[in-house]
């Protein structure tokens, strides 16, 4: 009979590689410390193993054979240094996407390795700002004419991110005159032929409610003022003043009633009264809302971009035929098509905007031209963007066709627009509709984790803003005017100019420009919020939190 009392003997084999290990580990510290545990023995064997003799119960032993083979196959397999702990947990993420934003501050990863392909998804420092829209008592007190006498009717113009900023100021100018404003009119685009209506690219449901307390938005004018004969004013000064508006059409629209107004490209001075830069955010960033198919078919496509794995960058292109006509710039592609834009140019003269008389040296090296798409593909190489990267590219036919885009997809693969991820029958109710579609566009790139513009422009503006103000995302501004030289330099190092590079767009990626915030430059607080409309100190949680009645 075995005597049950009587402690078995019992022996693991270990590689001796883990025996050091072992010994200075907790578990070692856990075998050697109990009370009930036997002395550990060490048997003669082969000169690769050694075996531990310990007296214990099976319980105790399969347990001891648990946690050893654990700690062997971490060692082996993974190369990992054992724990201080014995219980301790490290935060898991995932390795294909290890910056997914917002990312839980408990869970989020280990800051990248400066220089690293993770780097790039790096956001900025935010400085802690946020959308912070509190409206002064004396504003709140002030109300457009309750008897509805006055009314504002705007035409406007030009693509729909500049007929977006047009809106904004017709706010604006609707509560400096303390009138009603008629839904905008959209101006057929000449460029385009694009013939869509208000209701067709913004949510007027939507508009009206959210500037309520604000200014009063009716869809037509009331019977009582349809035979009236408006004030007309085509072209109004750029940047006037609140009190240029009320002494210019005060008078005359309280005795007409109704005041039309045209050309509202860049007319309201950028320093307003901080009640007015409030109200121009809450229109840009609250008010115009997509519509309905134009947000669900955004939404679909910035969610089949995000499918693809991990984070993901959009890039806004401006190389359209227009484009290259309208700033005096050569796209680069070839000689033919070169000259094809220089006859272009000779024969509408009137399409040159500004400086007319600087070559395209000139404009080049003045940073005045867009970047060309090998320009793109070295900037996002220098900046780190790893290859597999996934981009969207926003913007129109691009001059050359697809073969102009070839130098950056073949650099970056997973190249996509929204024809590539979208099928011919989504995207049929959008087709002919300019405005629509560069909505669309700006959805997916407003949902990126990185945006790029090659050349500013009202949609590179528009989208600085609105990605600043959901909490300055990363937006990479092209330093053109310092870099173009480095680009024409052939003999600079590949290594050099990376670094350069780096250097030149250290303060150019979308955090809050502390340059800008000592009131000594004017800017527009649609594309630098911060601190008009944002804040970054300790506030009350309903401070951040918007509604039609703040």
């Amino acid at each position: 009979m075995v005597n049950p009392k009587k402690k078995r003997l019992s022996y693991i084999t270990v590689p001796t590689q883990h025996i050091q290990s072992l010994s200075s580990s907790p578990l070692h510290n856990l075998l050697i410390s109990s009370s009930t545990s036997p002395k550990k023995q060490h048997a003669v064997n082969p000169p690769r193993t050694t075996r531990l003799f310990i007296f214990f119960s099976p319980t105790w032993f399969l347990i001891c054979l648990f946690l050893c083979a654990l700690l062997g196959t971490i060692k082996i397999g993974f190369h990992l240094p054992y724990s201080t702990l014995p219980c301790s947990s490290s935060s898991s993420f995932s390795p294909s996407s290890p910056y997914s934003f917002p990312t839980p501050t408990s869970l989020a990863p280990s800051p990248p390795v400066m220089g690293s392909e993770n780097d790039f998804w790096r956001q900025p420092d935010g400085m802690g700002y946020r959308p912070c829209l509190k409206f002064s008592k004396a504003y709140r007190s002030k109300t457009e004419d309750g008897l509805g006498r006055k009314y504002l009717i705007v035409v406007v113009s030009g693509g729909m991110n500049q007929q977006r900023n047009q809106i904004v100021d017709a706010v604006v100018i609707a509560r400096i005159l303390g009138a009603a404003l008629v839904v905008p009119v959209l101006q057929v685009n000449v460029v385009w032929g694009d013939e869509s209506e208000f209701p067709d690219i913004f949510d007027v449901d939507h508009f009206k409610a959210v500037l309520a307390d604000d200014v009063r938005v009716v869809s037509s004018l009331p019977s009582t003022h349809i035979r009236t004969r408006p004030v007309v004013e085509k072209r109004t000064p750029l940047h006037v003043t609140a009190r240029w508006i009320r002494s210019r059409y005060l008078r005359r629209l309280t005795r007409e009633g109704v005041l039309l107004l045209r050309g509202l490209d860049s007319l309201l001075a950028k320093k307003l009264s901080p009640d007015l830069q409030k109200l121009r955010c809450k229109v840009a960033f609250h008010a115009l809302r997509f519509a309905s198919p134009i947000m669900e078919m955004g939404n679909r496509l910035a969610a089949r971009m995000r499918s693809k794995g991990g984070p993901y960058l959009s890039l806004h292109l401006r190389m359209e035929k227009d484009v290259w006509v309208r700033t005096g710039c050569l796209p680069g592609l070839s000689s033919g098509y070169d000259k094809i834009i220089r006859e272009e140019r000779k024969n509408r003269p009137e399409l040159l905007t500004g400086r007319y008389k600087m070559d395209f040296h000139v404009r080049k090296l003045a940073g005045l031209c867009p970047l060309t798409v090998v320009e793109v593909t070295r900037l996002l190489k220098a900046l780190g963007a790893p290859r597999n990267a996934s981009i969207f590219w926003a913007g129109g036919e691009p001059f050359g066709g697809t073969t102009a885009l070839s130098p950056i997809i073949k650099e970056f693969p997973n190249f996509y627009s929204k024809e590539s991820i979208a099928s011919k029958d989504e995207l049929g109710p959008f087709l002919n509709k300019a405005s629509m579609l560069a909505a669309i566009d700006y959805i997916v790139a407003e949902n990126s984790d990185v945006f790029l513009p090659s050349h500013g422009g009202n949609m590179g503006r528009a989208l600085q803003g609105n990605r600043a103000y959901a909490g300055h995302r990363k937006f990479i501004t092209p330093n053109k005017r310092q870099m173009i030289s480095y680009f024409m330099n052939s003999t600079i190092s590949e290594t050099e100019f990376n670094r350069v590079i780096k250097e030149l767009h250290e303060g150019s990626l979308g955090g809050p420009d502390v340059k800008l915030m000592d009131g000594k430059m004017l800017r527009d607080v649609t594309a630098f919020p911060a601190p008009e409309c944002m804040c970054n100190k300790t506030i009350k949680n309903d401070s951040f939190r918007f509604d039609s009645n703040s």
